[in-house]
């Protein structure tokens, strides 16, 4: 449409306004429809020219000292190169690799060698190590390496770059290669042995099988032991455990023999039968950086069929509990449910409440304001405009309440709703306490010594981003030089953690989660490491002291007997750090028993320190010097318990006495106020400025934590209580200047103090103080302190 603009015409000039803006708004809207589109393809092919295309920067291009070298993906290639580099940082699989000697004569190879083409790709991937090792680039390319096995996926008809079968693939080829050899390297380095133990149609069978990448389900598993549990035990298996046959078929595995390099395969993939398409798993399934097999293995075969009953029947009395504990959770009939405690609450508040009658009818003004006009209504409407005829009963109460109950009725009523109350909050505790024990029984039932003989440590978590059809791969890999995660995408390898592997790799929180976990056996260090020292060249003495303080380590002991604050050792064993770090710093403290400690346990004494002092005030009564001792014994112990939770102390007991001090100090200065006196309502008034406002923060920031939130109020209402009370002048005054501060919301911590200064302890002065102290605590605990 064309809008003639020559004129004087006003709105012809508004509608091309009008008409331009629609044009705009319609312009920017299929603009950012496009842009979202082009994203969301970007995403899902993961075709980043930054990451596959090279710089023309020639220093981007540079190696950086010896940072690990990438690997330029030549085409939808990144499943090559996180398998590779997963192998590659395994030593004793590079080793061999660069050392492949291929055999003189081409009739010394089997046929099949021929057939599959694996030396020339044995002599490429040997080239390919070289460079990642001596390459003075930041990446390297691979693309010779990557065509002989696209050649060999194409020839099974293969569309796709499965990484499953490419990695099955590879370890086949590299078996062949070096089956030449009396023995077989890569067989001993890949492959275990398990039993399969079982009943076809009433008759019991025992077979020895062979197992390279052990497959595993993932859908309905929320961790990795789960996984191993369900795929150790297929189909019908009470006949095994008795001695009566029957027609049930089933089997157990039981790992005879396992592999320096355990690698799982996870079965993130599956095909819809109604759409008629694969589809990825994206359920959260977690693993651990330490993996123990002890329980999967034939030669605990009786222990561990004891343990998993054990583990049977706490799990169907955990049911029984949690279906208990949901009744008062979630109590009513209805669509909507609440919990029983607050029901009983709002009972109770509904029957004390006391009824506010609303104001007569006739009083009602019913004039109509000045200056209102009714002109414009007809006749008959004209009466009801300000007024309707229709009344509100005159002594409806404003809000709910009872309309005649007695002072003795409500006294009775009241007894009742909360002694009831007292005894569904009791019982909710003593649920919670029972599912918290069953499920801390279930976690430790195979933490004995004698279950934790065959630990398998993470080396590399593999990766899929996007959906089954499509994606992007990478890995995560850990560098036991730096002790750190790296990362390997593509041609970028940067440092990583555990916490971004956790994110990536678990699942559930986005499109990518782990498809292959390698785990290398812990007592083989051989495997990723040159010249680690080994505990078997350790001096006897050496070898005594480590046991001894690895006995401590799994004794379960009370908290007045903590061993980790006798030697860091056992705090290293218990966090489970690195054996480089466990075995340096025994050798050390041999060597010098006045050695300082090591800044990850350094925290860990200062934190103990910090709460030692403050309980030791505590029990003296000295509520307000105990304070700021308790203030950063929780502080500390919070950030040490979020990098492990065996990093500090029991942060329930510390949040438990820091609320009861804070408490103490509240009463402690409303006393001194209420004195009337001016020097003491000073001090009171003081303390609450310098000490409670201030700390205040601290408990709000956690709203997880209910019982802070509940003596931060009692708090308030303490001061708040004296607003209605007759005063002096000037009390009155400063307690109208005080009561903002406290009453303040805000979660900010404005100012604070410095941490107390703290003493110079030995080792076996503080372990005997924090002893005394944590026996004194459980002598004067009542059933009433809730610990």
């Amino acid at each position: 449409d064309v809008i003639d603009l020559t004129g004087d015409d006003k709105d012809d000039l508004q509608r091309a306004i009008a008409l331009s803006l629609e044009e705009s708004n319609r312009a920017f809207r299929e603009t950012v429809l496009e842009a979202s589109i082009a994203e969301n393809k970007a995403s899902l092919k993961r075709t980043h020219t930054e990451v596959w295309s090279d710089s023309p920067n020639p220093h981007d291009r540079k190696r950086q000292d010896n940072c690990p070298v990438g690997l330029k993906n030549v085409g939808n290639t990144c499943w090559f190169s996180a398998v590779i580099q997963s192998l590659f940082n395994l030593l004793e699989f590079q080793r061999l690799v660069l050392h492949y000697s291929p055999p003189a004569r081409m009739q010394d190879l089997p046929r099949n060698q021929k057939e599959h083409r694996n030396l020339p790709f044995m002599q490429e991937l040997r080239c390919l190590f070289s460079l990642l090792v001596g390459s003075k680039r930041k990446y390297v390319d691979p693309s010779r390496a990557v065509e002989i096995l696209k050649d060999a996926f194409k020839s099974s008809e293969s569309q796709q770059q499965d990484v499953s079968e490419f990695t099955h693939k590879l370890l086949d080829w590299l078996e062949d290669a070096f089956q030449i050899k009396p023995k077989n390297p890569m067989v001993d380095l890949f492959y275990g042995r398990f039993l399969a133990v079982g009943v076809l149609e009433g008759k019991k069978f025992e077979n020895t099988e062979m197992f390279g990448q052990y497959p595993l389900q993932v859908n309905g598993f929320k961790d990795l032991h789960e996984c191993l549990e369900a795929a150790m035990i297929e189909g019908e298996i009470e006949s095994l455990h008795s001695a009566e046959n029957s027609a049930k078929s089933g089997q157990e595995h039981w790992f005879t023999e396992l592999p320096p390099v355990l690698t799982f395969e996870l079965s993130r993939f599956e095909f819809n039968q109604t759409l008629g398409r694969p589809e990825k798993i994206h359920n959260k399934l977690e693993f651990p950086s330490m993996l123990y097999m002890d329980r999967y293995m034939d030669r605990n075969r009786d222990i561990t069929r004891i343990k998993r009953e054990e583990i049977r029947r706490l799990k169907e009395h955990l049911t029984v509990l949690q279906q208990r504990l949901e009744r008062y959770l979630s109590y009513g009939s209805g669509p909507k449910r609440f919990p029983l405690a607050d029901v009983l609450q709002y009972a109770m508040e509904f029957a004390s409440s006391k009824p506010v009658c609303t104001s007569p009818v006739e009083d009602i003004d019913t004039t109509a304001p000045p200056g209102a006009t009714t002109a414009l209504l007809p006749p008959p409407a004209r009466q009801v405009f300000f007024f309707s005829p229709s009344r509100v009963p005159p002594d409806l109460p404003m809000h709910p309440a009872p309309r005649h109950i007695t002072e003795e009725e409500l006294r009775v009523l009241e007894g009742c709703l909360h002694r009831w109350r007292s005894e569904v909050e009791n019982d909710t505790r003593d649920l919670q306490a029972s599912i918290s024990r069953i499920h801390r029984t279930i976690e430790l039932m195979y933490s004995d010594k004698s279950m934790m003989q065959a630990p398998y440590r993470l080396h590399a978590v593999l990766v899929h981003e996007g959906q089954a059809n499509a994606g992007h791969y990478w890995a995560y890999i850990f560098d036991p030089h730096q002790q750190r995660w790296m990362k390997y995408n593509d041609i970028s390898v940067t440092k990583s953690s555990w916490e971004e592997l956790v994110r990536d790799s678990f699942g559930g929180y986005r499109n990518a989660s782990a498809y292959c976990l390698m785990y290398i056996d812990d007592k083989k260090p051989f495997l990723i490491e040159g010249n680690l020292i080994c505990i078997s060249a350790f001096f006897k003495a050496m070898k005594v002291e480590y046991t001894r303080l690895l006995r401590f380590a799994q004794e379960d002991t009370p908290p007045e007997r903590d061993y980790r604050l006798l030697h860091i050792i056992v705090y290293f064993i218990h966090n489970q750090a690195p054996k480089k770090i466990v075995e340096r710093t025994l050798l050390m403290q041999f060597a010098d028993r006045n050695l300082g400690f090591d800044e990850r346990y350094e925290k860990f004494r200062d934190t103990t320190v910090f709460l030692l002092i403050g309980l030791e005030l505590f029990l003296k009564k000295s509520y307000v010097e105990s304070l700021m001792y308790l203030i950063y014994a929780y502080q500390y112990n919070k950030e040490l318990l979020a990098k492990g939770p065996y990093r500090g102390h029991d942060e329930e007991l510390i949040a438990h006495y820091r609320r009861e001090c804070l408490l103490k100090v509240n009463e402690h200065a409303a006393a001194l106020f209420e004195t009337g006196e001016e020097s003491k309502v000073n001090a009171g008034l003081s303390i609450m400025n310098e000490l409670v406002v201030a700390c205040i923060p601290l408990l709000l920031v956690d709203e997880m934590e209910e019982k802070d939130m509940v003596a931060v109020e009692d708090m308030r209402n303490r001061w708040c209580s004296y607003l209605g009370q007759e005063m002096e002048p000037n009390l009155q005054e400063k307690l109208t200047d005080f009561l903002p501060k406290l009453l303040d919301c805000s979660t900010e911590i404005k100012s604070f103090h410095d941490p107390p200064k703290l003493p110079s302890y030995s080792t076996l002065e503080l372990c005997e103080r924090y002893g005394r102290v944590m026996t004194s605590l459980t002598l004067s605990r009542t059933p009433a302190d809730g610990r």
